[in-house]
């Protein structure tokens, strides 16, 4: 038997058990009578694939499909319709919605084995594929985000604290649904990794500047600020020459945004709110809490406790109320972080 999971969706039990019946002993089969039972399976079991059948009582098969495309961890799975309707319109709705293909009711086993196999086997490929280009993109990222760092001295291990930070904080937002609907479009892969080009624009800061032994004045100030600004021009740059598939506008959230306040007094275009992109929000709290418990030229560093009271504190002030909540939920893992420094 493949250890590929697949699930068959449909309100027919007759059709269901046929289903199941033509895949057994070649596949793990979930048999679902409907959508709702559908997802409370997918709650512990990801499948590989899913039949889905169109005509279903109270969630049908393009509202289910709509639901599976706004989940996290489904919105990969590849669908395969089942149904009895034959109509182009039918067909182009299911494609536009996402669906790979269409099986025709009533089906021979045969032939929706082989629709499976062919299936399974072309996303495996493109999945393989898919992870050796990310492979090497992680990589490229990796390499530059320690360029950037290796040139500012006192700041050693930030871009990689800052992503398990924002890596957490997110996990909190998605666990409490807090702005969920917006978070569950982002693809992790992409966002997470792009959180290393959140000080990019760093590179265009002078490095009497980015080490100098103690704080800096208003003038030299004013000069790092400009670093948001450089940042998100680089990413743009890059985005010129290459078709993005999501990364490079993270890239950008993060790099422009980090230093925007909730209040509208951060720079550096003084955004309030939620005018913030959502990215730079979640940075905002990642960066400045790394920023409060690590040494500085001008100031010793804080305890955990203290970063975490100063926060909790700037709440609606500096950071979002919302972000601060999920970020006093998990303070603790960030204190991990710290002890193993």
């Amino acid at each position: 038997m493949s250890t590929k999971t697949v699930f068959i969706v449909d309100d027919n039990e007759t059709n269901l058990m046929a289903a199941r019946e033509a895949l057994e002993g070649r596949y793990n089969t979930y048999a679902c009578l409907s959508a709702k039972q559908m997802f409370k399976i997918a709650e512990k079991v990801v499948p590989d694939l899913i039949l889905l059948d169109i005509n279903m009582p109270e969630t049908d098969g393009f509202e289910a499909m709509r639901l599976l495309k706004a989940d996290l961890k489904l919105k990969s799975v590849p669908v395969i319709f089942l149904t009895a309707k034959h109509d182009t319109e039918t067909e182009i709705r299911g494609f536009e919605l996402g669906a790979l293909d269409f099986v025709g009711k009533p089906f021979s086993p045969p032939v929706l084995v082989r629709r499976i196999e062919t299936h399974i086997e072309t996303d495996k490929l493109v999945k393989k594929s898919q992870q050796a280009v990310r492979k090497i993109h992680n990589a490229t990222i990796k390499i530059i985000a320690d360029m950037v760092e290796h040139r500012d001295k006192v700041t050693g291990g930030h871009i990689e604290r800052t992503q398990y930070y924002l890596e957490r904080l997110v996990n909190e937002l998605l666990t409490t649904a807090v702005y969920a609907a917006e978070i569950a479009s982002w693809d992790m892969s992409l966002l997470l990794p792009s959180a290393q080009l959140h000080d990019v624009g760093k590179i265009a800061i002078s490095d009497v500047i980015l080490n100098k032994p103690g704080k800096l004045t208003d003038e030299e100030f004013e000069l790092m600020k400009t670093h948001c600004d450089a940042g998100e021009r680089i990413i743009d740059q890059i985005a010129a020459e290459v078709e993005d598939d999501g990364f490079l506008h993270h890239a950008k959230m993060f790099a422009g945004y980090h230093h925007e306040k909730w209040n509208g007094k951060g720079y550096p275009r003084g955004l309030a709110g939620a005018d913030i992109p959502l990215e730079g929000r979640i940075m905002a709290i990642a960066d400045v809490y790394d920023a409060l418990v690590s040494e500085r030229p001008y100031k010793k560093p804080f305890t955990h406790r203290e970063a975490v009271e100063i926060i909790k504190a700037d709440s609606g002030i500096y950071f979002d109320p919302k972000i601060v909540e999920a970020f006093m939920n998990i303070a603790d893992e960030f204190e991990v972080v710290l002890k193993t420094r």
